[in-house]
């Protein structure tokens, strides 16, 4: 791309991403281009796909969880097309790094959310707390503790008792204990 065209493109991002100043858009097209070169050649350096997002997400910010990285990258990567392009990288990078509350509970939300119904069900709340808990060996059989937790959780956060979370459950518990944003694992990178 040209100088002036990636001036171009850095000006359209720095207004799309509302998180990023200029120089920070600039730094991070720098970087997308860098992991479009170390990526294959399938999209004709449009973009990189799947494994380099879960390998720079892991070495980048130490987010280890297959399923996460596998939610956030289907997140990122708005017109489903296996691809994540420049414009994708900049703004799911805002909300992932400096997104508002609101922003980041929906977000949250949509990686816990697996089949995509539009609630949080116990079987999800179960499948993403065994995928993001250390099972130490003891007496107790791990599965039990796990549903035991999703029975605190869904004490504390299904305001409506209908068995299940729906967005403004989520929301209220989250906005009532800000703790709650990852309750049901790791989805965010550290402060730092």
């Amino acid at each position: 791309m040209s100088r002036k065209g990636v001036k171009a493109l850095v000006d359209s991002l720095a207004r799309s991403a509302k998180h990023f100043n200029k120089s920070e858009v600039e730094c991070l097209v720098k970087l997308f281009d860098t992991l479009v070169a170390r990526a294959s050649s399938d999209y004709a350096g449009a973009g990189f796909d799947r494994t380099v997002f879960r390998d720079t997400l892991h070495s980048a910010f130490g987010m280890t969880d297959d399923v996460v990285l596998d939610r956030v990258f289907s997140i990122f990567d708005r017109d489903n097309d296996g691809c994540i392009t420049v414009v994708e990288w900049v703004e799911g990078l805002g909300v992932l790094l400096r997104g508002t509350l609101e922003e980041k509970m929906k977000l949250c939300f949509t990686i816990y959310d697996l089949n995509g119904d539009g609630y949080i069900s116990r079987e999800e709340m179960f499948q993403m707390l065994k995928n993001s808990l250390l099972i130490q060996p003891a007496d107790e059989e791990p599965d039990e503790g796990i549903k035991d937790l999703v029975e605190i959780a869904l004490k504390k956060m299904d305001h409506d008792h209908d068995g299940k979370l729906s967005f403004t459950d989520f929301e209220k518990a989250v906005r009532d204990e800000n703790l709650l944003l990852e309750a049901f694992g790791p989805c965010l990178p550290d402060i730092k």
